[in-house]
């Protein structure tokens, strides 16, 4: 079981793009040429699920399709994207498929709680991506790779009973009818040119083997 990344978000009801507020990963277990990429990647599909996640909505987002061919640092590892959004302040998290889903859950609520503790409504006026170091997602980072830790949580946490997980099975299915993922990528300024060509040899890499 592994959390590669967590993340804090703001999300227009306008529907632009959402501002980073927070950001803790660990790419120490991919190759050193593709962590830069990976960085890059976690940022994009933080944007794109969090832009997609009604406030009051929990999501989770399989890697297979969309996300299979993205970076290749999945592996054979079934990995999942969970999204929750709270009136508009979203918590992200990048997990493997053996970390179970109510401990993602609880781990994403803590850390909504701990933001608002922090640094209160003071996220509502956030203009550009933040840069600023945040220990307590560092911690959790590390801490909550045991899902038991998170866990211990769930006492303390009964609305997680209250709200619907909606699980979809690619990323393509997150985004509105009529995107294509290509052409988010293509876009993204959070992208660079290195990164949407390594995007684009591993969706053709990905169609080949596919294809055999």
């Amino acid at each position: 079981m592994k959390i590669t990344s967590l993340l804090i978000l703001k999300c227009h009801p306008e529907g632009s793009d959402p501002i980073i507020l927070a950001n803790a990963s660990d790419v120490s277990h991919f190759g050193y040429f593709q962590r830069s990429s990976i960085r890059e990647f976690i940022v994009f599909v933080s944007r794109t699920v969090a832009k997609r996640t009604p406030p009051g909505q929990r999501q989770s987002v399989q890697h297979e399709g969309g996300l299979h061919f993205v970076v290749d640092f999945i592996s054979s590892l079934e990995y999942m994207v969970h999204s929750y959004n709270r009136n508009g302040l979203c918590a992200i998290g990048f997990m493997d498929g053996h970390y179970p889903v109510r401990s993602a859950f609880s781990l994403l609520n803590q850390m909504l709680d701990e933001y608002q503790k922090s640094f209160g409504e003071s996220w509502r006026t956030a203009q550009a991506d933040s840069t600023q170091n945040w220990p307590y997602l560092d911690e959790a980072l590390t801490k909550f790779q045991d899902p038991a830790e998170a866990d211990k949580l769930l006492k303390i946490q009964r609305e997680l009973d209250e709200t619907k997980i909606i699980l979809h099975k690619t990323i393509d299915s997150v985004l509105a009818r009529g995107e294509k993922l290509d052409s988010l990528v293509e876009k993204s300024s959070d992208l660079s040119a290195a990164s949407q060509m390594f995007y684009n040899q591993a969706k053709r890499n990905n169609q080949c083997c596919s294809i055999l």
